[in-house]
Formats: C-alpha cells, sequence, structure tokens
C-alpha cells in the first residue's frame, strides 16, 4: 500500500491523469494499491447522474468526473482522498467497499468528537445539527463517489475540514436541495490538515485491514451509484 499526501493543491486534469494510470498499473500488477489525499482549487465536477438543472452558478471550473454520483464541490480546506483498490483481490463486494468508505469518514470524524452518520437513501456523511444549536436540521460533511475499472476503484471521498461553505451554493450538492453542508470548522472543531490526515490514516487501517469486519447485513450503503468502466 502507498500512501501519497500532497501538501499543495492539485488541478483536477492531473489527478485525473495520475489515477487513470495507477488503476493500470495496480491491474498490470505493476503498482502497489494506493491512496492519495489532497486538496483541489475551487471547481466543480459532475458525476454520471448530474443533472443539468443542479448546475446553479458555475463560478469555478466545472470536470467531467466520470464516477457515480452527481455535482460536488472540491476546494481548499476540505481534504479528497482518492482510493485505488484492488477489489477483485479484495473479495469483489462492491456494496462492503462503499460501506467501508463511509466507515473511513465516520471513524475519521469520531477521532474529534464528531459523529458522522449514514442516512439510508441519501448520499454522504451527515452530521445532526442539533447537539450545535441547530435542532430540526442536518448537514452533510463527507461525500463518496467511485468508479471501478477491471476490478480496480478509483475517485473515493471528500471531507469538509474548513472550506467556504459559500462555495457550495453554486450546485446543489449531489442532487439533494433539503438540506445543508457542514465543516468541522463550522462545529466549532478547529483542527490542522496534517492532524486529520493522521487520522484519516489510522482509520483507513482499522478499516480495511484484511481481518476487519464489513458492512452487516441490515446496513445498506448510501446510493453512491458507484459506475463501472
Amino acid at each position: 500500500m502507498e500512501w501519497r499526501i500532497s501538501d499543495q493543491p492539485v488541478e483536477y486534469p492531473e489527478a485525473m491523469s495520475f489515477m487513470e494510470q495507477r488503476v493500470a498499473d495496480i491491474r498490470a500488477g505493476t503498482a502497489p494499491e494506493t491512496v492519495w489525499l489532497l486538496e483541489h482549487p475551487p471547481l466543480y465536477t459532475a458525476g454520471t447522474s448530474a443533472k443539468a438543472a443542479d448546475l446553479l452558478t458555475p463560478q469555478f471550473p466545472v470536470y467531467d468526473a466520470g464516477r457515480g454520483g452527481q455535482y460536488t464541490y472540491h476546494g481548499p480546506g476540505q481534504r479528497v482522498g482518492y482510493v485505488m483498490l484492488d477489489l477483485t483481490a479484495r473479495g469483489g463486494d462492491l456494496h462492503d467497499f462503499v460501506w467501508r468508505l463511509e466507515e473511513w469518514l465516520i471513524r475519521t470524524l469520531a477521532q474529534f468528537a464528531v459523529k458522522g452518520e449514514r442516512r439510508c437513501g441519501r448520499v454522504g456523511v451527515w452530521v445532526d445539527m442539533a447537539p450545535y444549536g441547530r435542532p430540526g436540521q442536518e448537514s452533510k460533511i463527507g461525500a463518496l463517489g467511485v468508479r471501478v475499472r477491471r476490478g480496480v476503484s478509483f475517485h473515493g471521498v471528500s471531507l469538509n475540514i474548513e472550506p467556504d461553505l459559500t462555495h457550495f451554493g453554486g450546485i446543489v450538492p449531489c442532487g439533494i436541495r433539503e438540506f445543508g453542508v457542514t465543516s468541522l470548522a463550522d462545529l466549532g472543531h478547529i483542527v490542522t490538515m496534517d492532524e486529520v490526515d493522521m487520522a484519516m490514516q489510522a482509520a483507513f487501517t482499522e478499516i480495511f485491514s484484511a481481518d476487519a469486519p464489513g458492512r452487516q447485513a441490515c446496513e445498506a450503503p448510501t446510493l453512491t451509484e458507484p459506475t463501472h468502466g
């Protein structure tokens, strides 16, 4: 397993080019499985289910991501985790893989005393805002979208640390209009990106280890609409 951590924002086409090549190399057996933690400059990406009406005010570049899902925002203050794993060698259970990605974010948030939760039929990882003085509200703090090619995953997750939340206003995030978006900073947790990286690495090792228990039968993954190709 190779961990890559980028300290400077990575342009989206550069990240896509790397992932495309790394997926091919993993399938060929010439490169290790890889997790890449990075930030992007402000941009929007469109998944395979993106609706034109959900692109409200495209104030930043818009890229066709080719992953499952709809529109999402990436930018400074958000940690993106691109996950390139040989799912075939890991049993080939795509639903279990998506569950583990969700669990990765949930366990990362727990290290900062934030309770991240799944919501059936709703994309992403969510926070009940009642403990933060906003009763009756739920907001998304983490997003997921994956693609699988010849049994190897790419794309992955994003976690809001301290992004400019107004930038999400240019889209309907993941096609969900009824709920808001939050971040660790918005919840009052000021942490460094280094701290987040350490938490993400620790949580990933826990949930993706060979002997870690997987998804329970009653825990259906949210609808991330992973794509194959």
